[in-house]
């Protein structure tokens, strides 16, 4: 048995307030390591009371007993004290729309994660949280449970329907190759530093996705919904989202679109890009497709500039991409007279 050295500690809440911190104690399993125990300790140690604790790794029920909060083994799960999947009958998911049986993280995430989530987003209000805690579920923690649990992506025989995402899912391979090897220095002491790397490594990709969703992703939402619901406003045809700021809009449209009754009814959406000129963007059939639902008319496609002035009669173009579903001109109005000639 050793106790871990501290891990970097991110900025809580508790440099913000004179109250003392209860520390709190986490326990977990000593020897090889897996990418769940290192998230769910990571995960925990954001929270002030878990961050001041000590971390022990063990796998004597005494020091199980002397813990706090016991993660990844001891064969129980109460969701009080003791984090476990590895028991037999252990059937936990995330709740009754996920099937993917819950690793270590996920169990850590399913109790503490709205609260981690306030932690780094200062987000509070509860139907927002309720909205965060599935979203990151979904796009991170999921595939580190389906790794650890030895969950397929793919259904044996729906193999074009994927159970969940895994863009990320190549972290689990790097915490395993960080294990000693075995003809080296195989002490619980080595274990112990290399477990706290596997800790620092999956927690700052998990702050990186927690910060992104809800301080990118979900303001994004909100701009693309204020959008949509103006649009008639901007156009009387309902067709042309023009947006005030450039935002990534794509995912939102899609799902926006479905929770609105609207599918398919928006075809181009109009923003500014970086160089201060204008943007039209054909609404793809699909986030991830080049295919556009209406593409630019045919015979502005791969001009630029004064030709394409000419060929559709708008001053101030720059260009129409070849594939016809993007272009760009020098002003809010050229792009959207573009957008009604292409209409």
């Amino acid at each position: 048995m050793s106790s871990e050295p501290e891990l970097k500690k991110q900025k809580t809440e508790e440099t913000m307030s004179a109250e003392p911190v209860q520390a709190l104690n986490i326990c977990t399993h000593s020897g090889s390591f897996h990418a769940d125990e290192s998230l769910a300790v990571y995960m925990l140690r954001l929270l002030p009371r878990y961050g001041r604790g000590e971390l022990t790794r063990s796998r004597d029920p005494k020091d199980w007993e002397a813990a706090d909060i016991v993660v990844d083994v001891g064969a129980v799960y109460d969701g009080v004290k003791f984090f476990d999947h590895h028991q037999r009958g252990f059937t936990e998911t995330f709740d009754d729309k996920h099937s993917t049986k819950l690793s270590s993280a996920g169990l850590i995430y399913k109790h503490f994660g709205k609260e981690i989530i306030t932690q780094l987003t200062s987000v509070k209000e509860e139907a927002v949280l309720d909205l965060l805690h599935v979203k990151i579920y979904e796009d991170f923690i999921e595939a580190i449970d389906a790794n650890d649990n030895g969950i397929n992506k793919f259904e044996t025989e729906h193999p074009s329907a994927p159970r969940f995402k895994d863009r990320a899912i190549t972290l689990p391979s790097i915490v395993s190759n960080l294990n000693p090897l075995w003809n080296e220095d195989n002490s619980d002491a080595a274990f112990d530093a290399k477990f706290s790397i596997a800790c620092q490594i999956m927690g700052n990709v998990f702050v990186d996705v927690v910060k992104n969703v809800g301080l990118s992703w979900l303001p994004a939402k909100q701009i693309v919904l204020q959008t949509i619901n103006r649009r008639l406003e901007d156009h009387k045809s309902g067709k042309i989202l023009i947006f005030d700021q450039f935002v990534p809009w794509k995912e939102h449209l899609f799902e926006l679109e479905k929770e609105l009754g609207i599918e398919g009814e928006i075809l181009y959406a109009l923003f500014e890009d970086s160089g201060k000129n204008w943007r039209i963007a054909a609404v793809p059939k699909a986030a991830s497709s080049f295919e556009s639902r209406k593409a630019l008319p045919e015979k502005w496609r791969g001009l630029r500039d004064d030709v394409l002035s000419e060929a559709s009669g708008v001053e101030g173009c720059v260009f129409i991409h070849a594939a016809g579903f993007i272009g760009g001109a020098k002003t809010k109005e050229a792009v959207l007279k573009l957008a009604e000639l292409s209409l």
